[in-house]
């Protein structure tokens, strides 16, 4: 079901943004506006991982440096039938954890040093394994698309606001249309391609929640991660980096100001919520946690 609705989300998100090419510019708009999708997507297809890993700092770590780091996620890529990736270290003590990386030949896992000191090892186990379900199926990738469209719409918006793509409308002759829908489009599909683009990454860290806990055994242990991360994350903020990259977080290091109106990861109390149920599902008797909720 969550695969489905990805789909679909990311086919409105597409149609969204032919039909503001269509209202800014015509058929013209529409091609302009394919152009730069297709332009933004195959450079974050190339190079996105690369970007956000220096973007944070991140340094890649060796297994003797970490032996107990690469324990865990060799033992989970074995049982999951994935390749090892490579591991890096944010030197930032906020605690939180992400994945990058095209698909799974060339994926990237990256942790803080405040979640490996926050974390006891079953907890930093189900994180990892979180973050290994987001590779499997490929999370990363889907929401790099989701959001070089939604920055192509953001940027086809601007031109129009500065009048070069109204300018490109009034001198097309074939396709004189309302400006009042112009407007309408220029404002209101950036902000539905925004809603839509956090709606499937909820879906997207629902679906690792579930994946992830399956494949540890464990979902009380990640129902407790991400209660400490909640938690921690909110008292120590992470330095630098940009809201733009969110969503490849396990839990939304971004929560001041307009970013806690428009965030990327659901609630963390639903998603414990649902761990326990899964927690039932594997025949256990729910989550039995003793970290506070915040």
């Amino acid at each position: 079901m969550n695969q489905i609705k990805t789909a679909m989300l990311l086919a409105t998100l597409t149609a969204l943004l032919i039909y503001l090419g269509h209202v800014l510019a015509g058929q013209g708009g529409v091609l302009v506006a394919l152009v730069v999708a297709a332009g933004m997507n195959f450079f974050s297809y190339w190079w996105s991982d690369k970007m956000v890993l220096r973007m944070y700092g991140a340094q890649e770590l060796s297994p003797s440096v970490a032996p107990d780091l690469f324990q865990i996620i060799r033992e989970l890529t074995a049982r999951d039938n994935l390749p090892m990736p490579r591991v890096y270290l944010i030197p930032d003590q906020s605690p939180n954890a992400f994945a990058t990386g095209r698909n799974p030949q060339h994926a990237a896992v990256a942790v803080t040093e405040g979640i490996l000191r926050l974390l006891n090892y079953e907890e930093m186990r189900a994180v990892l394994g979180h973050e290994l379900s987001h590779v499997k199926h490929r999370d990363t990738l889907i929401t790099t698309v989701a959001a070089t469209i939604a920055g192509a719409m953001s940027m086809l918006a601007n031109m129009a606001m500065w009048g070069g793509m109204a300018g490109s409308r009034s001198r097309n002759n074939d396709n004189r249309g309302n400006p009042i829908a112009g407007l309408v489009g220029v404002i209101l599909a950036p902000l539905a391609a925004g809603l839509i683009q956090m709606a499937i990454s909820r879906s997207r860290e629902f679906s690792a929640d579930e994946s992830g806990a399956e494949v540890s055994g464990d979902p009380g242990a990640l129902a407790s991660a991400l209660l400490k991360i909640d938690a921690v994350s909110q008292q120590i903020p992470i330095s630098g980096g940009s809201p733009a990259t969110a969503s490849l977080f396990i839990i939304n290091p971004f929560r001041s100001g307009m970013a806690r109106l428009f965030s990327t990861h659901p609630p963390t109390e639903e998603r414990v919520r649902r761990l326990e149920i899964i927690a039932r599902q594997l025949g256990g008797q729910g989550l039995r946690l003793t970290y506070p909720r915040p």
